[in-house]
């Protein structure tokens, strides 16, 4: 039971309280809030006074409702340096986390206007198109699109994609080094297949990255579209000065 000190309304011991249990990890990140009944027989307070301690909770960004699901811990965000070229698990092992993939589909399909654009090849010619979920520690926190040439995609497609990385098959195992890429990065929100698969919310704010790898020769040899949950996630990188021109 929790009883009004001050000035100190209700809702917000319920509040303090809760906040204390996610800090100690009484209540671990990802876990499922108790149930709005159980809250009020826990803190012997009304269903309002509930309600009102949750919506500070996640207007502090401590815990967010999912849809039919119920309220839950909010994960911390990562923080990810863009700095060099890496994949989707050598970002999750070096911030110390468990990178799994699931599958989701892959096929030969025409390339589009901007499929052809990246990957250097004719509008409508056969490119092969790999969907995955990317999870970290059994999280998903990103939904990849990607784009091969039609032999490569072909070779790729024929390993287990949901335990080996692109990256080290076109490296390691079909000897396509990677030297570069080019990067764009923008604010979006989840449209219905980018919700689905993540388990997120339509209209949820989301990081899209364009990224295009080239191998030897300047060759386009990869193209991704990487929609990364924006509330899981975070980018930074390091810029040095401009020099300036002395007159």
């Amino acid at each position: 039971m929790v009883t009004e000190l001050g000035n100190s309304p209700l809702y917000t011991k319920v509040e303090i309280a809760l906040a204390a249990d996610i800090a100690t990890a009484v209540l671990p990140r990802g876990s499922q809030l108790p149930s709005e009944k159980s809250l009020i027989e826990r803190f012997d307070v009304s269903r309002t006074t509930v309600r009102k301690a949750i919506d500070n909770l996640v207007a502090r960004g401590l815990v967010e409702i999912r849809r039919g699901k119920g309220t839950f811990v909010t994960e911390p965000k990562l923080n990810q340096e863009l700095n060099k070229l890496s994949g989707f698990v050598e970002d999750m092992v070096a911030l110390g986390r468990h990178p799994t993939a699931r599958l989701l589909d892959k096929r030969p399909m025409p390339a589009t206007k901007e499929v052809a654009q990246h990957l250097g090849v004719t509008l409508g010619a056969q490119v092969y198109r790999i969907e995955r979920v990317r999870l970290a520690d059994g999280v998903a926190m990103s939904f990849d699109e990607t784009y091969l040439p039609l032999d490569i995609g072909e070779k790729i497609a024929s390993n287990d994609l949901e335990a080996e990385p692109i990256f080290d098959l076109l490296e390691n195992k079909y000897e396509l080094p990677l030297f570069e890429a080019q990067y764009q990065l923008e604010a979006a929100t989840a449209n219905e297949h980018v919700a689905q698969a993540l388990g997120i919310e339509v209209g949820s704010p989301i990081f899209l990255i364009e990224r295009t790898s080239y191998t030897e020769g300047h060759r386009p040899i990869d193209y991704e579209k990487l929609y990364y949950r924006g509330d899981l996630i975070r980018f930074s990188t390091r810029l040095s000065r401009r020099t300036r021109m002395r007159t």
